[in-house]
């Protein structure tokens, strides 16, 4: 990747970085790491820098850094269609639906089968009111969800009552253009975890995983087309439960958004290598 001009002048249009977000790092971890270097490299301490389409921590892939004018087209690029590599692994429920929150139970697998899935794929496709995790980013009378969750949780534990998760839960209108079924993983293999390298370690003291290396159960790897505010995590419960088992969400990759592919994506250090601080700063 070649550097870019010290001028954002000469960036009309702004610039659009898709970043291969790395594994454990939150969008805005990344945000926070290219402002830093985009302030030092074009001198312009009141640089304009934010992304279109949050990736959860856990999650890969896409994320589209929009630079100067270029935020100005964030919500256009955010409403733009989006494609997922998705691992489900069915078997058990978390309460984060992907591995962010440890396994809380596990579920019979009788009518889970590589078969039984492509059976059901269908009745995923098209409009459809989805219910969001409960400890996600969407927002709820201006306050993020996972903060209400994590207040409301707190609360119930030192009353000493039950929580009930349907007080706060909202369903959103969303569309699932295609979805399909890549490659079946059977239970008579260990879990696969993602390798973590060191860039991950950097960030992950505040991102829990859950350690599955020793669950022996089926994953079905799906690729997504859909539409904004889609939440896989929430499309891997439901996909459990319609298979009466259970699942959650054990990795992402998001491979396409806003016109671009992951093949034009660029790893943050790359990006960072392309915005050296300019001497006179």
């Amino acid at each position: 990747m070649q550097p870019f001009s010290y001028d954002i002048a000469d960036y009309p249009e702004g610039i659009v970085l898709p970043i291969d977000k790395p594994y454990r790092w939150t969008s805005a971890d990344v945000i926070r790491k290219l402002k830093y270097a985009a302030v030092r490299h074009f001198g312009k301490k009141n640089l304009k820098l934010g992304h279109a389409g949050t990736l959860d921590p856990l999650a890969t892939g896409i994320l589209l850094v929009c630079i100067g004018p270029a935020t100005r087209r964030a919500e256009e690029l955010q409403r733009s269609p989006k494609q997922y590599l998705a691992g489900v692994t069915f078997g058990a429920v978390t309460a984060s639906y992907d591995l962010e929150k440890e396994i809380e139970r596990f579920c019979p697998l009788d009518g889970v089968s590589e078969e039984s899935i492509k059976q059901i794929l269908p009745r995923f496709t098209g409009e459809q009111e989805q219910v969001a995790p409960l400890f996600s980013a969407k927002s709820v009378d201006g306050v993020r969800m996972y903060e209400t969750a994590r207040k409301m949780l707190r609360e119930a534990r030192e009353q000493g009552r039950e929580f009930d998760p349907g007080d706060i839960l909202q369903s959103s209108l969303i569309n699932i253009y295609d979805l399909g079924l890549e490659r079946f993983i059977p239970s008579d293999r260990l879990f696969e975890a993602l390798p973590v390298t060191e860039a991950d370690t950097q960030r992950s003291a505040r991102i829990n995983v859950a350690d599955i290396s020793s669950c022996a159960l089926p994953t079905a790897m799906l690729r997504v087309d859909c539409s904004k505010g889609t939440y896989i995590r929430a499309l891997a419960r439901d996909l459990g439960e319609a298979l009466g088992s259970g699942a959650f969400l054990s990795s992402l990759r998001r491979t396409k958004n806003g016109g671009f592919d992951i093949k034009d994506a660029v790893s943050l250090q790359d990006a960072l290598d392309a915005l050296p601080p300019r001497q006179d700063f």
